[in-house]
């Protein structure tokens, strides 16, 4: 979709455009909450009001259309199953923007906030081919990330290592080339291949400083879990 430089939405906003429809965002929250009943823990939808409180704050800060942002927030994780389910063969960002297009359709809202909800879901993936272009798909891309890194992030972490059947930590390899979904797909790797680069990958100001705190602590978790599992410590 088509923006007015890198962080303005793609439409002028009236009046109307800028109240928070709160009853908008009431009705996307309950559909959505109906799709998450399989969820695993790691993308539960807990995992969504996380996203969804960060994205509050973060949009309020940034001047964001929050029933853009919190709409999309609610929707940004229901393709995850299927890309669990093949082993991440799909893009659930990709495929959460498909299943939320008839939903969104429906919703009594300009049509440009509607394509903003959608480009939204599509960009919020960190490994994703789509680039967030607008303010609230860089608040939606913040927060999902945010949520992945800090001590929530290191239990994340850990939780979706147990729920691919993979091991504490393997000392044997070299953790950045062991493949996802796997034995070897455990906390500290994921760490190395996606959550250490996370602080510099943030788009909005105040995404960066919620995330310089938590990567410090992180870090410092990390640091101190290979010294205890090495019997260092």
């Amino acid at each position: 979709m088509k923006t007015d430089g890198n962080v303005a939405p793609c439409y002028p906003i009236t009046e109307n455009d800028s109240d928070i429809c709160e009853s908008t965002i009431a009705i996307v929250k309950t559909i959505a909450r109906s799709l998450f009943t399989c969820a695993t823990g790691s993308h539960d939808w807990d995992h969504t009001l996380r996203v969804s409180r960060l994205c509050r704050r973060i949009g309020e800060a940034e001047g964001a259309d929050l029933t853009v942002v919190l709409s999309a927030a609610f929707l940004h994780d229901i393709g995850r199953g299927y890309q669990d389910a093949v082993k991440g063969a799909i893009c659930h960002a990709a495929k959460g923007a498909q299943l939320a297009t008839p939903i969104v359709s429906k919703l009594a809202i300009h049509k440009n906030r509607k394509d903003n909800i959608l480009h939204c879901i599509e960009s919020h993936r960190f490994r994703g081919a789509v680039t967030p272009e607008t303010i609230e798909a860089k608040v939606l891309f913040d927060a999902d990330k945010l949520d992945a890194i800090g001590a929530v992030g290191v239990a994340r972490a850990f939780m979706f290592a147990g729920e691919v059947g993979a091991c504490l930590h393997n000392p044997n390899i070299d953790v950045t080339t062991a493949p996802s979904y796997s034995r070897n797909d455990t906390g500290y790797r994921e760490f190395k291949v996606k959550l250490c680069k996370i602080r510099e990958r943030i788009l909005t100001k105040t995404g960066r400083q919620i995330a310089e705190e938590r990567h410090r602590f992180m870090d410092h978790f990390f640091k101190r879990f290979i010294q205890e599992f090495n019997g260092e410590r």
